[in-house]
C-alpha cells in the first residue's frame, strides 16, 4: 500500500533509514513468519513523528505495516514459488517491500519494487537486507509503462483509492494483452473490483489500529493476463488458503 503523490523530502537515504530504525521493530509478518520487516508497534506515535519531523511529505507511514492485501499476496507467492521462479517480477506500490521480498525468497530472477514514497526506499532496503535478498527500488509509478522483460506484476492492497485502482487495472490489462499476468491482494477495500478470477483466500491477522476487525478475509485475484499454472498449494501462516 502506498500514499498519494506528494513532495519528496530532501533528507538523505541514511537519515531516512535511521528514522525507520528508531521508530519500528523488526518483527515476523503474521501470515508469513518466515519473513521479518520493520513494523510500527504503536501506530499513533509513529504517525505523529512523521507529521512533526517530515512535514514536506505525506505523513502516513504506509511502509511501517504489513497490510492485509500484502500479507495474503506474500503468503500466496511463498506457497507457490513456481509462480515467480526465474522471472523478473514487478511489485507495484511496494510499501515495506513485503511482497517483493517474498518474490525474491521464492526464486525470482530479479525483483523491481515501485512506490512514490521515498520512505519506502529506506524501509525496503532495510527489510531486504534483514531477509538476505536483493530488491531494485524505484521511487516512482510504473503505470502506463510497457516494462519489457517483466514476467509478472504483483500488487498488494491497491484498491483503496479510485484513481489508483482504475489506473492499476487499466495498466494490468495492457500488460495482460502481451501475456504478462498481474496478481493483486484484496481485503475488500472500497474500490475492490468485482468479477476477477479468485486464486486464493486467506484469513489475515490485522491490528485494530489499522483495520476494523482483528482478521480480514482477503482474496488473491488475477487482475489481468493469463492465469498462472500453479503446481502446488500450501496453507501457511495464520490464515487458511482456499
Amino acid at each position: 500500500m502506498s500514499p498519494p503523490a506528494g513532495r519528496r523530502p530532501t533528507r538523505p537515504l541514511a537519515e531516512l533509514q535511521q528514522f525507520v530504525r528508531d521508530r519500528t521493530t523488526l518483527e515476523p509478518v503474521p501470515l508469513a513468519p518466515e519473513i521479518v520487516v520493520h513494523q510500527a508497534t504503536e501506530m499513533t506515535p509513529l504517525w505523529r513523528a512523521t507529521a512533526a519531523e517530515l512535514c514536506d511529505w505525506d505523513d502516513s507511514p504506509f511502509w511501517a505495516f504489513p497490510w492485509a492485501g500484502g500479507q495474503a499476496l506474500c503468503r500466496f507467492v511463498l506457497d507457490h514459488p513456481d509462480l515467480v521462479h526465474g522471472r523478473t517480477v514487478l511489485d507495484f506500490g511496494t510499501g515495506s517491500g513485503l511482497v517483493a521480498i517474498a518474490a525474491a525468497r521464492a526464486g525470482a530472477a530479479q525483483v523491481e519494487a515501485f512506490d512514490l514514497d521515498p520512505f519506502c526506499e529506506a524501509a525496503v532496503r532495510l527489510n531486504a537486507e534483514a531477509n538476505g535478498v536483493a530488491i531494485e527500488f524505484h521511487a516512482r509509478s510504473p503505470l502506463g509503462e510497457p516494462r519489457p522483460g517483466v514476467g509478472l506484476v504483483l500488487a498488494g492492497d491497491v484498491f483503496y483509492e479510485r484513481a489508483l485502482a482504475a489506473g492499476f487495472l487499466a495498466w494490468a490489462r495492457e500488460l495482460g494483452a502481451s501475456g504478462v499476468p498481474s496478481i493483486a491482494g484484496d481485503p475488500g477495500r472500497i474500490y475492490s473490483p468485482q468479477g476477477l478470477p479468485e486464486l486464493a483466500v486467506y484469513d489475515v491477522p490485522t491490528p485494530l489500529e489499522l483495520e476494523d476487525r482483528p482478521v480480514r478475509r482477503t482474496r488473491v485475484l488475477l487482475a489481468a493476463g493469463p492465469p498462472p499454472a500453479l503446481s502446488r498449494t500450501v496453507s501457511g501462516g495464520a490464515g487458511a488458503a482456499s
